[in-house]
């Protein structure tokens, strides 16, 4: 496996404990998202390093998610009906934060939105929803610290699919094991990809996502 690992307990002593935080693997040109998938459209994105074939659908939202634990939260550790394989996507930063800069929230936020109208309008000309969920520990429970997940559609899913994924790698092997390895000796023991807080400078962008 490519991704960089390290216990979840040194991570967590490196994360925040609580707040909206964009946490995942990157470098200086890309960053790690992740998705779930069923075997058939898993095996056609690793054999041709972009999301298609006869069961995939450009028309559906499709999230993404650079948190890896909240990924496992979601997929029930690859264990969830179309969900058994877990693909880590490479996106270059540049193109992920094009996402970031046409997220526009699930929900009315009077924060960020002069109006309901406004908030109305911003989402039917933005193909990207973005959503705060809670974040999760390995064995599901909550935490107070928020993950991101963006969805995408129309357009932007499409670029996503076929244009702007640099790699795709099946972690659904390692995904197993460090099931297995945490059902057998807890957390202290879990392996997972070293994440770290992704930081923004643009004021305005920071002030759109409500971080």
């Amino acid at each position: 496996m490519r991704l960089l690992t390290e216990k979840y307990t040194k991570q967590q002593e490196r994360l925040p404990d609580t707040g909206k935080h964009i946490a995942g693997q990157f470098d200086e040109e890309k960053i790690i998202v992740y998705q779930a998938y069923k075997p058939s459209i898993a095996n056609f994105a690793v054999t041709n390093k972009f999301l298609g074939g006869k069961d995939y659908s450009y028309t559906r939202m499709t999230w993404i998610k650079p948190g890896f634990i909240w990924m496992m939260f979601r997929s029930g550790w690859a264990t969830k009906e179309n969900q058994e394989r877990i693909l880590a996507i490479s996106i270059g930063r540049s193109h992920f934060e094009t996402i970031l800069k046409q997220a526009v929230h699930t929900s009315f936020k009077p924060v960020i939105y002069p109006s309901g109208e406004e908030w109305n309008t911003a989402m039917k000309q933005s193909d990207v929803r973005i959503q705060w969920d809670p974040d999760h520990y390995p064995n599901g429970k909550t935490l107070n610290r928020r993950a991101i997940q963006l969805g995408l559609k129309g357009q932007m899913a499409e670029q996503f699919a076929k244009k702007w994924i640099l790699d795709i790698e099946d972690i659904t092997d390692f995904v197993i094991e460090q099931r297995k390895n945490m059902d057998a000796n807890g957390i202290g023991e879990l392996i997972v990809p070293k994440e770290d807080i992704y930081t923004l400078s643009d004021s305005a962008l920071i002030k759109q996502l409500d971080l």
